[in-house]
């Protein structure tokens, strides 16, 4: 009969020798804490004895591939994660500091079947976490991370002979090797490349300049205390920065990454912030061309035009709409065989003949730069151009307590289904595949959800019509969300 995990707080003796680890830090698809106020270090060997033994009863190979984020403090949770590995019987194979798709890219490099990535992402200094998967290219999804945090939280660890700790150097130098390959750009471009002081700084520039981009470097320099602001190309706080570099520049587009470089943000040449989704639709114009007949899966935050562009159409491109989340896109991208997925906060999964399936925002760098090689006549803007008008809000987030988040969705979308307006507009249809996507007569529509990540609800809302309908939109939704008392302030406004 194991025992649950006793319970500690910060500044005790307790906190030295015994784990301690708030429940609400293990989410749908990773692990994510605030350090050391919900985790301490013995806590991350626990994960690590928990995530060994998870592998053992799943009869995964004893084998996992390590790497950690350029925080200050990243390495130090890497080594208590490892050493839990190590207890549970896991041969380590360390592959120093990293990039999330950089250490993705180790399982196939390195052939081992399991990952555990240490980052925080885009979150904040003073987060941590895990990103971590046994089925390649796949990572953990609710079932998984549900029995993870009940192996941990019980005290059910098993320790078992057969742990290691390897290093192995030469990880990054073959993921730039497999990201460059033989391309190099016939035309000439010049790139902004953002990295907001983040683990980007030490790959992009690299990446961009080895396919023949002339780079203007933007917060390259490694620093970890992010003193410019975080390395989020979904926040308007960095995308405004990378707008403005091209306008100083002179740049072709601007590329922006977080802080764990699996997701990047796009500026135009003409300054013009592209969110993410509609990025993806310029791709995958590009991509049905190559590729007639194949399958894009957007997330339910993205744009409609992936089902109703009528260029998409002409290629017969398929849409399918899913689940937020790196986790649940990825396993969507797969099960459907699909060329690639897309999701509005800027993760890409590219597939198939273009990528191994998970999300590299690397990957994403070179593929656009392919896609103006292959346009050679054409600037981003003119691509942007030549979608059809929708008036899109960037991602807000209202604070929702982790505790409470879920229950006030719950009741929010209750609501929303009695709903036959919004907006001013005729409600068509409800998609609750993940929250509330109440989707209008002429095809606008609002999404309320969950973040998987932070203590937020998540807002999106596009019109069809006009700037003025989008806004009547989001009035509408958000007056509904505001019934709950315990939705706080966004965390931006547009």
């Amino acid at each position: 009969m194991t025992a649950p995990l006793p319970q500690v707080t910060p500044n005790s003796w307790a906190f030295l020798q015994d784990a301690m680890i708030a429940p609400t830090g293990f989410r749908e698809y990773d692990a994510r804490w605030q350090y050391p106020e919900q985790i301490n270090l013995p806590g991350m060997t626990a994960l690590g004895l928990g995530l060994g033994t998870q592998m053992r009863r799943r009869g995964i190979r004893p084998e996992i591939a390590v790497g950690n984020d350029y925080r200050d403090y990243s390495l130090a949770i890497k080594q208590a994660l490892i050493l839990g590995l190590v207890q549970a019987g896991i041969e380590v194979k360390d592959i120093g500091p990293a990039l999330s798709p950089m250490a993705y890219f180790s399982q196939f490099h390195l052939d081992v079947p399991a990952v555990a990535m240490v980052t925080a992402s885009h979150n904040p200094n003073g987060w941590t976490g895990v990103k971590m998967g046994f089925d390649r290219p796949l990572t953990h999804g609710p079932d998984e991370m549900a029995e993870l945090r009940d192996i941990v939280l019980q005290g059910q660890g098993e320790p078992a002979p057969g742990g290691g700790w390897t290093r192995v150097d030469g990880v990054r130098e073959a993921y730039l090797d497999d990201l460059a390959g033989d391309f190099r750009l016939s035309r000439p471009l010049k790139v902004v490349v953002a990295c907001g002081n983040g683990t980007a700084s030490a790959f992009a520039p690299k990446l961009l300049e080895r396919i023949g981009a002339e780079v203007v470097p933007l917060h390259c320099e490694l620093d970890y205390t992010f003193p410019n602001y975080n390395p989020n190309p979904e926040a308007m706080e960095m995308l405004h920065d990378m707008a403005a570099a091209v306008k100083a520049s002179g740049a072709d587009l601007a590329l922006g990454f977080d802080g764990d470089g699996d997701r990047c943000g796009v500026v135009d040449d003409e300054g013009e912030e592209i969110f993410a989704d509609k990025v993806g639709v310029i791709m995958a114009r590009d991509l049905a061309k190559l590729y007639p007949g194949a399958t894009f899966v957007a997330d339910v935050k993205s744009t409609g035009l992936f089902a109703s562009d009528p260029e998409l159409k002409a290629h017969g491109a398929k849409a399918d709409y899913w689940k937020t989340g790196h986790s649940h896109m990825k396993r969507r991208v797969k099960e459907l065989g699909a060329l690639a997925g897309f999701e509005k906060s800027g993760h890409y999964f590219l597939s198939g003949e273009v990528g191994r399936g998970y999300d590299c925002g690397m990957r994403v760098a070179v593929e656009l730069c392919k896609l103006m090689d292959r346009n050679p006549d054409k600037s981003m803007s003119d691509l942007r151009r030549a979608l059809p008008t929708t008036y899109a809000m960037p991602t807000l987030s209202p604070y929702a307590a982790d505790t409470e988040k879920y229950d006030i969705l719950d009741r929010t979308v209750e609501r929303l289904k009695s709903r036959t307006e919004l907006g001013g507009r005729k409600v068509a249809d409800i998609v609750t595949v993940n929250g509330a996507r109440v989707i209008l007569d002429n095809g606008s529509w609002g999404l309320v959800r969950a973040s998987s990540n932070t203590p937020n609800l998540v807002v999106v809302c596009e019109s069809n019509d006009s700037e003025e309908e989008l806004r009547a939109i989001f009035a509408d939704l958000d007056a509904v969300i505001r019934e709950e008392p315990g939705v706080g302030d966004y965390d931006q406004t547009f």
